[in-house]
């Protein structure tokens, strides 16, 4: 990664509007989990038919992550990221009014809307994180995650209280729809136009290009940018996995989400029913490993430049490893609580530096994140709830061996995140062809 000495004004604004709305994004997703037995009991439905109505979020999630890849490539992330707000807030509301009014299937449609506004965003802002990365020369996905990760702790903190004092649930997801909404707003005006769309002819080398200047690509891509030859978006998406090094880090992401997206799934649940814990010190325990995430990303940093993302990832899959072990064979709920701390420590940098290594290079590199962004949230939202019929055969703290088996397997692979040499950006097309 070529090292620059700074950042100009437009630069560090670009960066600080994709914190600013990863923060708001993990504060409403926070909110929503924090409000759902609320949500429950105002529709008074049974945990199955509230599983039926959860199932809106999957699928909506699912729809904006596997069109978010080719939507950049063909418009720019910007107007993804427009988009994707949009349909978060709407989201938002609907949910809340659905609430309101006791309408399952206002909450299921509100649900969708505000996963396909989140699958939309984020695998956008992977994009565009990659791109800051390429300008500023150093890490900066570990921290955007992190912002992610410190408003999961902030959304989660302020449902409980306001759970606690009986604030109505309808009202609390309108006013955090709009902070989201404020954010966004800002956001979208702070993002340069263009980046990650990319010609037939030059490919990711505009996008590169323009990140360098921070928002030339876009515009002199035209409107016919969009064209065949692409990689982006699903149908393009196997191209790119012809590269045994990108099919690594692809195997590298799903096993550091599962273990993440494990832990948001089902770890005060599995304090619960598999150490005897009470419900409140189950969701303490999340908070510990959200806080431990966030903690992860935020001082991952200097670690990533001193030691490399290879050695970082492999001595964070081993940590995280050593945590769920002691998650699921220690008989002691205590030190199963205090684990789950190398569990959050150590899953915290999977998904951005995967997401990172994936981005380095000129060609391409849009595609390479599109895709192996799309094979981490697979995971994220996918995986984790198949532990679910598992464990109805071996039990909860059984199932969760399938993660620490995961996690000793990306151990093994991630000599594929090594870094690999910039190639210059001014190559000629045919020189281009023969880049991987």
């Amino acid at each position: 990664m070529k090292v620059t000495p700074g950042m100009d004004a437009r630069t560090r604004r670009w960066r600080a509007a994709l914190f600013l709305f990863m923060l708001a994004t993990g504060v409403s997703m926070a909110s929503w989990v924090a409000r759902t037995p609320a949500v429950r009991d105002a529709l008074e439905v049974s945990t199955g038919a509230m599983g039926l109505v959860l199932f809106g979020l999957s699928t909506g999630s699912m729809a904006g992550v596997l069109a978010s890849g080719g939507l950049v490539r063909r418009h720019g992330g910007r107007l993804v990221i427009t988009v994707g707000s949009v349909l978060l807030v709407a989201g938002l509301l609907v949910i809340a009014g659905g609430a309101a009014l006791e309408v399952s299937g206002g909450v299921f449609g509100g649900l969708a809307l505000f996963g396909a506004g989140m699958g939309l965003a984020e695998v956008a802002f992977n994009i565009e994180g990659a791109a800051v990365e390429r300008t500023v020369g150093r890490p900066v996905l570990p921290v955007l995650h992190g912002c992610f990760s410190l408003g999961t702790v902030v959304g989660a903190l302020l449902g409980m209280g306001l759970t606690a004092v009986g604030f109505p649930v309808g009202w609390h997801l309108a006013a955090v729809a709009l902070a989201v909404a404020a954010a966004g707003v800002w956001t979208v005006r702070a993002v340069p136009a263009g980046t990650g769309r990319e010609s037939a002819v030059t490919g990711d080398a505009e996008s590169a290009a323009g990140a360098e200047g921070v928002a030339g690509t876009a515009d002199d891509a035209g409107p016919g940018a969009g064209g065949g030859g692409r990689t982006g978006g699903v149908r393009g998406q196997p191209a790119v996995w012809r590269d045994r090094r990108l099919v690594l880090i692809g195997l590298i992401v799903l096993a550091m989400a599962f273990a993440e997206g494990s832990a948001n799934d089902w770890l005060p649940l599995l304090m619960v029913d598999g150490h005897g814990t009470g419900a409140t010190a189950g969701s303490l325990t999340f908070m510990l490993f959200a806080a431990a995430m966030t903690t992860g990303r935020f001082t991952g940093g200097p670690l990533l430049v001193r030691y490399g993302p290879a050695a970082v990832v492999r001595a964070s899959a081993v940590v995280a490893a050593v945590g769920v072990a002691l998650v699921v064979f220690s008989d002691s709920a205590l030190l199963a609580g205090a684990a789950v701390v190398l569990w959050g420590l150590g899953a915290s940098l999977g998904f951005p530096v995967t997401i990172s290594a994936a981005g380095e290079g000129v060609r391409d590199a849009s595609a390479r994140v599109a895709a192996v962004s799309t094979a981490g949230y697979a995971a994220f939202l996918v995986g984790p709830p198949s532990l679910g019929f598992l464990a109805d055969h071996v039990g909860l703290r059984n199932a969760m061996v399938v993660v620490l088996v995961l996690l000793g397997g990306a151990a093994l692979i991630t000599g594929a995140l090594r870094r690999v040499p910039e190639t210059p950006v001014a190559e000629a097309p045919s020189s281009q062809r023969d880049l991987v």
